[in-house]
């Protein structure tokens, strides 16, 4: 147990550390998180096709990093698998695609619309996505063209360990 004057002593020392102040950039990362409600402003997608629950990383024009919780309540699990829920491949990778168009919504030198898929590449599914997993989803810009097209890459992991990965194409709809 400390006395008084070492607990005061403590504080002084902890709060002139420069280690355990909050920096600038966890100040610019809480303010680049997005609630349902401003993804909603962003993303024409709606139940039960919004997979998205909140942003918790945003670089503009680079990167965006997702959550989307997994719950038995979903519309799919009912069919997928019965008695056994697996998390559809495809809605996984739409769901990197909406984290993914969070950045392209975004760029000031895209022209504005709807932005569909195009392609995917190198996807690749590693583990069983179920009721109850918690899917943090990160994409990366990796290049825009004609300021109707763009790439990224995305990779999708429960606990740690990756559940899909791949590359997906997006165009604008004319």
């Amino acid at each position: 147990m400390s006395t008084p004057e070492e607990t005061t002593t403590d504080s002084i020392a902890t709060t002139e550390n420069p280690q355990t102040q909050p920096n600038q950039d966890a100040a610019t990362n809480e303010a680049n998180i997005l609630t349902i409600e401003e993804i909603h402003k962003i993303l024409p997608h709606r139940y039960p096709f919004a997979l998205v629950d909140r942003i918790i990383e945003y670089v503009p024009g680079e990167k965006a990093v997702g959550i989307k919780n997994v719950t038995f309540n979903e519309p799919h699990f009912q069919g997928h698998f019965p008695g056994r829920p697996i998390m559809p491949g495809v809605l996984i990778m739409e769901a990197l695609a909406q984290v993914g168009g969070i950045i392209l919504a975004q760029m000031p030198n895209l022209q504005k619309g709807l932005f569909v898929f195009a392609a995917m590449d190198k996807v690749k599914f590693r583990r069983p996505v179920v009721p109850g997993d918690q899917l943090i989803l990160t994409t990366e810009l990796l290049s825009v063209k004609g300021g109707k097209f763009g790439k990224i890459r995305g990779i999708a992991e429960v606990d740690g360990q990756k559940a899909a990965e791949g590359d997906l194409m997006f165009s604008m709809m004319d």
